[in-house]
């Protein structure tokens, strides 16, 4: 059994799983955890579970140490440092005439790496860019361009169902989200009704997409002709939870018929 724990590296971003290993951790604890950037910082958000290696479908990366005061200084200039960086990228990209813009900067704990993320409508030629910010901050540099759904992901914020946002507590990927889902759903096609806070389809569409295209297949479309022992006429709508389609023949008289694969 893994010892499992969700660490957050700031108060807006989403909780990663680490494995815990012998430590004693509790919630907001600080700590110093190890992963594919580097070192980081972050604080406890979620307590100790037990969950079986094979639930896994990742390597777990560990927790390193409890952090110490020490730490915690390291890391609020590494935070301060990032916020002067970020403003020096943007100056420097206007001097380039580069199209795009910055949404962050972080350095990872022990400053081997300097992320900065932005939006940009077209890829970006940041090769200069880069070599100069690389020169001045003696680190190694990553500009990520990153989409509004990732942006999304990194802020956070409440869905339109009143949870958090599912790409920013629990989502590991975010998938193709297509219109056909919200058709598939018989959802009304309206952009404030379908639409999430990054402004793109709702990432819970695809959650029941596959049994609604399953049931949906029972079932004859809207406005085709359907016949049986008992009605005769053209399909005016459909219920597909429910297997029901409602039926209306030439005397305009609608009959609700349940499709149990017989009819």
């Amino acid at each position: 059994m893994l010892k499992v724990v969700g660490v957050s590296f700031n108060e807006k971003s989403r909780i990663y799983n680490f494995d815990a290993k012998n430590f004693n951790l509790k919630i907001n604890d600080h700590v110093i955890v190890e992963t594919e950037k580097g070192l980081q910082y972050g604080i406890i958000k979620n307590e100790i579970k037990e969950i079986k290696e094979q639930d896994f479908k990742y390597d777990l990366k560990g927790v390193i140490r409890l952090a110490t005061k020490k730490d915690e200084n390291i890391y609020n200039k590494n935070k301060e440092d990032a916020n002067d960086a970020l403003i020096n990228a943007k100056k420097i990209s206007e001097e380039l005439n580069l199209d795009m813009h910055f949404q962050d900067a972080s350095y990872t704990f022990d400053r081997k790496q300097l992320l900065f993320t932005y939006l940009a409508d077209d890829r970006v030629d940041f090769r200069e860019l880069a070599k100069r910010l690389a020169a001045i901050y003696r680190t190694r540099i990553e500009l990520r361009q990153i989409g509004v759904r990732d942006k999304a992901k990194e802020i956070g914020g409440l869905a339109p169902c009143g949870r958090m946002l599912c790409c920013n507590t629990f989502l590991t990927d975010l998938n193709s989200v297509t219109i056909n889902m919200a058709k598939n759903q018989m959802l009304a096609l309206n952009p404030t009704k379908i639409n999430g806070s990054c402004g793109r389809l709702l990432c819970c569409l695809s959650y029941e997409d596959e049994i609604y295209s399953k049931l949906r297949n029972n079932l004859p479309n809207i406005g085709e002709h359907y016949k049986n022992k008992e009605v005769d006429g053209k399909v005016i709508n459909i219920d597909i939870l429910r297997q029901k389609i409602y039926v209306e023949d030439n005397e305009q008289n609608i009959k609700e018929v349940i499709i149990n694969g017989n009819n």
